[in-house]
């Protein structure tokens, strides 16, 4: 029986868009509340009854939510233009060798906005 996981993370962070015109808003240093939600897929173990336990999401997500909690994101390496997409891929590619089955990354910097990566074509 085939399951998807979501466990969903937060975290505070500063950023600008450094490639904006300068008269625009996200040009400017403003932060977000970012929320983070790793999907995983698998097949539901019949003895155990799970996918996998989500504290192993927790564990793989754990170093990079300490590379981006309270940080300039402009300043993280392989952030320098920190948009919801390239934190999005950027998260895929720190989590993808160290949690099996991911299949999905939601990065929202606002309750209203986010983005969605699948990982690589």
């Amino acid at each position: 029986m085939k399951m998807e996981l979501r466990k969903t993370f937060q975290f505070e962070s500063a950023h600008l868009l450094p490639h904006l015109p300068a008269a625009h808003k996200c040009r400017r240093l403003h932060g977000h509340s970012f929320r983070v939600e790793v999907a995983v897929e698998g097949e539901c173990d019949p003895g155990l009854g799970w996918v996998m336990d989500y504290a192993d999401i927790s564990k793989a997500f754990n170093p990079v939510f300490s590379q981006l909690d309270h940080y300039y994101l402009n300043e993280v390496p392989g952030l320098e233009n920190p948009t919801s997409e390239n934190i999005a891929a950027w998260i895929w590619q720190k989590l993808a060798p160290v949690l099996p089955g991911l299949k999905e990354i939601v990065v929202a910097e606002t309750c209203t906005a986010r983005c969605i990566y699948r990982g690589p074509v």
